[in-house]
C-alpha cells in the first residue's frame, strides 16, 4: 500500500474489512497542505478499488481532527499574483487551481463505499469541508466547530456551503458561515451535523468500529448501493429518485447477496456475502 506524507491508512485489524484513514499531520493539527490534496483522492480511490475494504473510517492522528487549510497553501495558489499581469490568465488558474482542491473533498461522496468521520478537537474550515462530505458523524464532547472562511477574507469554496444546508438546513448555515462563530460538540448534535456525542475518544472509537464492522458484514451491494441511492436522490425529484432505485435494483435484486440474506434468515444465521 502506497505510503503517504499526509495521510496514514491502517487496518482495523488482519480479519477486518474496516480501514482506517488518519489525517496525519498532528504537529500542523492536521492541516492540510498542497500534499494533502495530491494524495487524498489516491488514498480515497485506492481503498475504494480495494475489494478487502468495506468501510472506511476518517479521523485524525494528535489532539484535533483538522484546524483547516494551511495558510501556506493558500498563499501559494492565491496569493495574488498574475500571470504576465494578464487577469483572465490568472483568474483561469486560480479556477482550475480551485476546481482540483475541490475534487479533492468529493472523492468522498464519489467513494462507493461508507466513509464515518470520528471527530475530536478542533474541526475548523477545511474540516468542515470533509466532514460535510462524510456519510455519517460522530464526535467527542470536546470537539468545536468552525466555518472559519470568512474570518480569512474568503468564500468557502470547497464544498461546504453546497453540503452543510442539506446536513443543518439553510438558516443554521447561513448564521453559521457569515458569523464564522465557533460552536460546541452539543450544538453540532442539535443542529444535525453529528449524529452522537461521545464523552471520550476511546469511548466513539469503540462505538465507531463497531458500527463500521456491523455494516462490513451487510451486503456490500446493499451498502454502496443504499449510499448511491441517498446521494443522487439530493438533486432529484421524489419521481425521478424512485425511478433511480427502480433502474438500480433491477440490477441489484439479482445478485446473490438477496438469496444469501434470506437463507441465513430461514437458518438462523449471519450471512456471508462475497466482496465487492
Amino acid at each position: 500500500m502506497e505510503k503517504y506524507k499526509t495521510l496514514e491508512i491502517v487496518q482495523a485489524n488482519s480479519n477486518s474489512q474496516v480501514f482506517n484513514l488518519y489525517l496525519n499531520r498532528p504537529a500542523r493539527r492536521n492541516a492540510l497542505s498542497r500534499d494533502f490534496f495530491s494524495e487524498f483522492p489516491r488514498a480515497i480511490s485506492s481503498l475504494d478499488q480495494d475489494p478487502n475494504v468495506s468501510v472506511i473510517v476518517l479521523s485524525g492522528r494528535g489532539d484535533h481532527f483538522c484546524s483547516g487549510i494551511d495558510l501556506s497553501t493558500l498563499k501559494d495558489s492565491f496569493g495574488g499574483t498574475k500571470s504576465n499581469n494578464d487577469l483572465g490568465r490568472s483568474a483561469e488558474r486560480i479556477r482550475r487551481d480551485v476546481k482540483g482542491l475541490q475534487a479533492a473533498i468529493t472523492a468522498l461522496e464519489s467513494c462507493r463505499k461508507p466513509v464515518i468521520a470520528g471527530i475530536h478537537g478542533g474541526c475548523i474550515g477545511g474540516g468542515i469541508d470533509l466532514v460535510t462530505a462524510c456519510d455519517i458523524r460522530y464526535c467527542t464532547v470536546d470537539s468545536f466547530f468552525s466555518v472559519k472562511e470568512v474570518d480569512l477574507a474568503i468564500v468557502a469554496d470547497l464544498g461546504t456551503l453546497q453540503r452543510l444546508p442539506r446536513i443543518v438546513g439553510f438558516g443554521n448555515a447561513m448564521e453559521l458561515a457569515l458569523t464564522g462563530r465557533k460552536f460546541s460538540a452539543m450544538e453540532a448534535k442539535s443542529l444535525g451535523l453529528v449524529s452522537r456525542v461521545f464523552d471520550s475518544k476511546g469511548a466513539m472509537d469503540e462505538f465507531l468500529m463497531g458500527i463500521a464492522e456491523g455494516m462490513a458484514k451487510k451486503s456490500p451491494l446493499a451498502v454502496t448501493g443504499t449510499k448511491a441511492v441517498l446521494l443522487r436522490s439530493r438533486d432529484l425529484t421524489l419521481d425521478q429518485g424512485l425511478d433511480y432505485v427502480a433502474t438500480l435494483n433491477s440490477v441489484l435484486l439479482q445478485s446473490s447477496d438477496l438469496a444469501e440474506a434470506v437463507s441465513a434468515q430461514i437458518q438462523k444465521r449471519k450471512p456471508v456475502f462475497a466482496k465487492l
